[in-house]
């Protein structure tokens, strides 16, 4: 637990010297902010632009805030999981690669307490800026286009938090795995979006799969979500125990690799 603690601590202050405290979490709350933006102000961003032939009447259906929510959620997912990737794709396999982890490596460490400080930090900036990013959608969604219960935006931020970790787990372990951080982003990249294309194509009867979890979160702003979710949650919940077993296991398996 004290070198967990010392562990954190480290990765606590590298997170603040490169700036991902602060970089991560602002682009989440631009995402937020520009999807509502960009659909209220779009009719007159056309009519400025001269796109519109002369007379032409530009009309188009006002989405409700609860498809607002959801076309926010859409950016995280493409655009945002992008960014977590890219941000945390070095997190092992760029101290291998730069010869910083051979300060680790020398003295006595505990590989589960290496991993697990490293998933904490990266979980906890990545649902920092997720929550931000939503609320300051929820602002703008509120103020553009009505509003909707603000439990609900709980209840289905709540349920894609726990994708999130289950994304950045995968992304660590790929660190783990890679030789090199743009070798781990492809790993993570090629999977995610091979996760997601299977799971549209054949995935209509795996209700308890966590690829499912962002559209039963979405759910709740409509009702009540499918009652899957716990099931889907449940698995979450073992596979990242199971990413965990796996990163520590890399981790100490490619030590030996690090640059001196």
């Amino acid at each position: 637990m004290k070198q967990f603690l010392l562990l954190l601590r480290k990765e606590q202050l590298e997170n603040i010297r490169n700036y991902k405290i602060y970089w991560i979490p602002a682009i989440f709350i631009l995402l937020g902010i520009v999807e509502p933006t960009t659909n209220y102000f779009l009719p007159q961003i056309l009519e400025s632009s001269g796109s519109l032939p002369e007379g032409a009447v530009f009309e188009m259906p006002t989405p409700t805030p609860e498809q607002m929510l959801a076309a926010i959620m859409e950016q995280f997912q493409t655009i945002g999981i992008a960014v977590l990737i890219l941000a945390y794709m070095g997190t092992i396999a760029g101290e291998r690669k730069s010869g910083t982890a051979t300060l680790l490596y020398v003295r006595p460490l505990s590989f589960k307490a290496y991993f697990l400080s490293k998933w904490t930090t990266a979980s906890v900036i990545s649902l920092v800026s997720v929550w931000l990013g939503f609320l300051a959608g929820y602002y703008y969604t509120f103020l553009f286009f009505g509003e909707v219960e603000l439990i609900k935006v709980f209840q289905m931020v709540g349920t894609y938090s726990m994708w999130v970790l289950v994304v950045m787990a995968f992304v660590l372990v790929a660190s783990a795995i890679a030789p090199n951080s743009g070798f781990a982003a492809a790993i993570a990249l090629g999977t995610y979006l091979l996760i997601q294309l299977i799971d549209g194509l054949f995935g209509s009867n795996w209700t308890f799969s966590p690829v499912k979890i962002p559209q039963y979160g979405v759910e709740w702003l409509t009702g009540s979500a499918n009652s899957s979710l716990w099931g889907a949650i449940g698995i979450a919940v073992l596979l990242i125990i199971f990413l965990f077993a796996v990163g520590s296991w890399a981790a100490k398996k490619n030590k030996a690799k690090t640059k001196v």
